[in-house]
């Protein structure tokens, strides 16, 4: 954990995958299965998937005759079938309970079924806001979802407090001027941030007063 942001923020606004659960594995195998058969290098490609909608991931390759749209669909119906070893990052089950329930919601690349898929699977309750790749008009790093979700709340963009793990959604948070934690608990190398990080959730409380939410490190 490195230094926590020490203002208080309207609202929460969390990425789902490799933020407050872990389905990398999951993912790994199912795109990997896909990625052999398309003749892809796996190697290179498995990094490209991770934060961005699975559509975007199989559009930016320009495979010729492939439908990105059919193509995401049944990665997605693989994905939906996979997922015996999803789990909560440490402790983020616990942290999210804790939070005001009108004050923080999940954005997700993930399509709006897998996502609750994944959620059930890692004991993590569906929130009252949960936005999805059907919502946003441009996924990340777009910044279209946290704007959504800020406005859903009704607060300010600036006031949120977004965590994410991935560079597109960092950046997607970043365009959309919220500030930013970066969850590393999936991460296999350090990333060259400048944003506060955090391992998991089991050393962290929030502080609620006067509907403002404050991150609150328990060792320190």
């Amino acid at each position: 954990m490195t230094n926590l942001p020490t203002r208080s923020y309207a609202a929460f606004l969390f990425d789902m995958d490799g933020t407050i659960l872990t389905s990398i594995a999951s993912a790994e195998r199912t795109w990997t299965n896909w990625a052999i058969a398309h003749g892809l290098d796996v190697a290179k490609f498995l990094p490209t998937i991770h934060g961005v909608q699975s559509v975007e991931t199989i559009r930016r390759l320009n495979l010729p005759g492939v439908d990105p749209v059919a193509e995401a669909a049944a990665i997605t119906a693989a994905e939906m079938k996979d997922v015996g070893d999803v789990a909560p990052i440490p402790g983020a089950d616990v942290f999210l309970a804790s939070l005001p329930a009108d004050r923080w919601a999940i954005v997700t690349s993930a399509p709006r079924e897998l996502a609750k898929i994944r959620l059930a699977a890692a004991g993590i309750p569906l929130p009252p806001l949960l936005l999805s790749a059907e919502d946003a008009v441009n996924g990340k790093p777009a910044p279209d979802g946290f704007l959504l979700a800020a406005e859903r709340l009704g607060v300010a963009p600036g006031d949120c407090l977004v965590f994410e793990d991935a560079p597109a959604g960092i950046a997607a948070a970043e365009a959309a001027g919220c500030d930013v934690v970066v969850v590393t608990a999936t991460h296999g190398h350090l990333l060259d941030t400048t944003h506060p990080t955090i391992a998991g959730y089991a050393d962290l409380s929030v502080s609620v007063a006067m509907d403002l939410l404050t991150l609150v490190g328990r060792h320190g």
